[in-house]
């Protein structure tokens, strides 16, 4: 039986991870395709190529991620607890997809993984450790100060930049900036494949010790090619209706604010991920680094009742997963006695 659960863990993971992609895609790529900086395919081929580079990398780092993120029960308990948590975070992520709303895959799966450990603990099993820190680190802090520092950021980024394009021919100023912006492009989803592939390996890597299967430390090889081979497919799919939302519906931008935009937000994922190890969600990053790119203009661009409704769904986002979190482990609780 705990082959048999373990497997599902590893299929829903991968779905996890191709939606992770899916979804995501369009942090790298909406502004560019609306500045006409590339064209769709291109574009997403190029997010593509850069995510999986980013989550082979990622491999590196998801030992001392899973060593300081969270701890499961042993055997079938801990594997139903993982299973609820990735299926949420999954349904929870089709839902903003089908609403054009951008939302941290990240939080919803660390929402997940707190509701399932209280279901746990509710039927008398053990719970998650560390899910209180992972909520407090992975999750409230970057939602607090991730969206302030991109906002500002990005808003401040852009007196230089147009300060610097000052003397220069509006068409030229544009031509220079989307090929800036293709360059960032392809750092912002090599920024999103070095975080979100850290995620989805720590995962796996924790079902594998709960199967017994592993100690937890070293990375097997297959692992880190299913976080990087189903985050690239999703990528090449496309999820277009967010990316409408970030390049369209949001604020207006031109090539300068877009790549200015997108390389503030390449290098905050850098920094996170590498310097730090610290979760940052690409979808906030980028959505707040574009609205605070947008906002510096001397006229009205941002929709800002749109803005407050993705705003309220990020905060919603980790407790509505922790919710259908608790209901599926509840469901799955017989399987932790078999």
């Amino acid at each position: 039986m705990t082959a048999v659960i373990f497997g599902a863990v590893v299929l829903l993971t991968a779905a996890f991870a191709f939606l992770n992609g899916f979804r995501d895609v369009s942090n790298a790529v909406a502004l560019a395709v609306r500045t006409r900086a590339l064209t769709p395919s291109v574009a997403v081929l190029l997010a593509a190529l850069f995510n999986l580079l980013g989550a082979l990398l990622s491999a590196s780092l998801v030992v001392a991620v899973s060593r300081t993120w969270i701890h499961v029960p042993d055997g079938t308990s801990g594997l139903s607890i993982l299973i609820a948590a990735v299926a949420s975070a999954c349904v929870w992520g089709l839902l903003m997809w089908w609403r054009g709303m951008p939302s941290s895959s990240t939080h919803a799966l660390v929402g997940g993984l707190a509701g399932a450990g209280m279901a746990s603990l509710t039927v008398g099993g053990l719970g998650v450790g560390g899910v209180d820190r992972s909520l407090l680190v992975q999750v409230i802090l970057p939602l607090l100060l991730s969206p302030i520092v991109a906002y500002v950021g990005a808003y401040l980024l852009v007196f230089p930049a147009t300060w610097a394009a000052r003397h220069t021919q509006p068409n030229v100023v544009n031509q220079r900036f989307r090929r800036s912006q293709a360059i960032a492009a392809g750092a912002v989803a090599f920024g999103h494949g070095l975080q979100d592939g850290q995620r989805v390996g720590a995962v796996l890597l924790l079902a594998l010790v709960a199967a017994g299967y592993a100690d937890g430390g070293s990375y097997p090889v297959w692992v880190a090619l299913v976080a990087a081979i189903m985050i690239t497919a999703g990528t090449l799919f496309g999820g277009w209706r967010i990316g409408h939302t970030i390049g369209y519906k949001i604020t207006r931008v031109d090539p300068l604010r877009g790549s200015v935009a997108q390389t503030f937000s390449a290098i905050m994922l850098f920094v996170g991920a590498i310097a730090m190890h610290a979760p940052l969600s690409s979808t906030h990053t980028v959505t707040s680094s574009v609205l605070g790119a947008g906002g510096n203009q001397h006229f009205a661009v941002t929709n800002r009742k749109l803005v407050m409704e993705i705003l309220g769904l990020w905060v919603l986002t980790p407790a509505a997963a922790a919710v259908m979190a608790f209901v599926f482990a509840l469901a799955l609780s017989p399987l932790s006695s078999v």
